[in-house]
């Protein structure tokens, strides 16, 4: 090498600094004490206790991002990944919840909320109050800006009127990020944002969901009946609210795929626990080759998952472009995590049907990430186009 150049040391994506460090084992620790005692009872009652979210608040992580200034840890987008990776690895229900208060919520209103709307919001996001983002409908999935709800201007407020779908954190949350569209002959030009408290006169939270998986999660239909919102809760520009969606959309799935990183690393360490105990032909399952040569495979689709992730997370924190990443490392994560835990009930043979194992419920719970915040086809036609240099 010539004299003149100077070898530079890459860090490993997985290499942590110390203070990421200390906050990861801050959320095992918590994760492992406090949320695992209480599994089996939210998963049975659909239900995260209230004391369960408060010790959140308390612990800092439901406002990460939030500035300190505001009551927030002022941390990274990064440092959200870490804790949803963490949380997921022992209970996804309450991973989801914390995901969807970072990533979208906290998220959208750092980037296009006004001064005033962040000193009103982030010291209660900071400190008690759980976020909702709401863009789904009867008719609107993938197809996110088929929307119907309507917003209507009444000169000092908005009217909106309509219902919404799969609703994460609806059950708990008191602040609403919704998209209506004021102008449905303007396609997607009308969508507009709005910040929705759920005291506001017109506002409903309705029917809860009784889902396969992430139980204690509440996932609710919303019904606004000419629900007034002032004007000062619009967020960003009035028929910019696709905008924020998509690039909601795009960071949150990072989250997804901390998420599937975390279930499928939780169901994986039951596993390899397991091969290590049961005994077959006077020997532990483990010693078997081919039970080598699964838990080898599993192993690497979990850390090809973390990386993809985690490469994503650090592109979004340098100002970087992400959307491809962002994409591949939620497709790729949920995959794994379905193969993974399906694979671990295999490991555990009849115990693996059974729910007195946990490692069905992991397998319950992976299969939401194929599907919310953008399906697994929708991730390849957005890696597509990237790929193609589409917009």
């Amino acid at each position: 090498m010539p004299e003149t150049l100077t070898p530079t040391r890459s860090l490993p994506l997985t290499d942590l600094s110390e203070d990421e460090r200390m906050f990861r084992q801050q959320v095992r620790d918590f994760a492992e004490s406090e949320v695992r005692p209480l599994v089996g009872k939210m998963e049975k009652e659909a239900h995260i206790p209230r004391e369960l979210i408060d010790k959140c608040f308390d612990l800092g992580i439901m406002g990460i991002e939030i500035p300190e200034s505001a009551g927030g840890a002022g941390a990274t987008f990064f440092m959200s990944v870490l804790v949803v990776e963490e949380l997921a690895r022992v209970d996804a229900s309450l991973a989801v919840l914390v995901d969807v208060q970072n990533t979208l919520v906290n998220n959208a209103l750092l980037r296009w909320g006004t001064e005033e709307q962040k000193a009103r919001y982030f010291p209660k996001l900071a400190s008690k109050w759980v976020g909702a983002y709401a863009l789904s409908e009867a008719g609107s999935g993938s197809d996110a800006f088929a929307l119907s709800c309507r917003a209507t201007d009444e000169g000092d407020h908005y009217a909106l009127t309509g219902r919404k779908l799969w609703i994460t954190n609806a059950a708990e949350a008191e602040l609403f990020i919704v998209m209506a569209t004021i102008d449905p002959a303007r396609g997607y030009k009308g969508i507009t944002s709005f910040l929705v408290e759920r005291s506001f006169p017109g506002f409903q939270v309705g029917k809860k969901e009784d889902k396969l998986g992430i139980r204690a999660s509440s996932t609710c239909e919303l019904v606004l009946e000419g629900c007034r919102v002032p004007k000062a809760n619009v967020l960003g520009e009035v028929g910019k609210g696709y905008k924020i969606a998509i690039e909601t959309l795009n960071e949150g799935r990072i989250g997804i795929g901390a998420q599937m990183v975390g279930v499928a690393q939780g169901s994986f360490e039951h596993g390899l626990r397991y091969a290590q105990d049961r005994r077959q032909f006077g020997r532990p399952i483990a010693e078997f080759q081919a039970v080598q040569f699964l838990l080898a495979e599993l192993a690497t689709e979990i850390e090809a998952s973390r990386l993809l992730t985690y490469n994503a997370a650090r592109l979004r924190d340098t100002g970087s472009s992400f959307i491809k990443e962002a994409a591949m490392s939620k497709l790729f994560a949920s995959r794994a995590a379905e193969h993974v835990t399906s694979k671990v009930i295999e490991i555990h043979g009849g115990y693996g049907f059974s729910r007195e194992y946990p490692v069905e419920k992991y397998f319950r719970d992976q299969k939401v990430g194929q599907i919310y915040e953008g399906t697994s086809h929708m991730q390849l036609m957005v890696i597509a186009k990237q790929l193609l240099g589409k917009l």
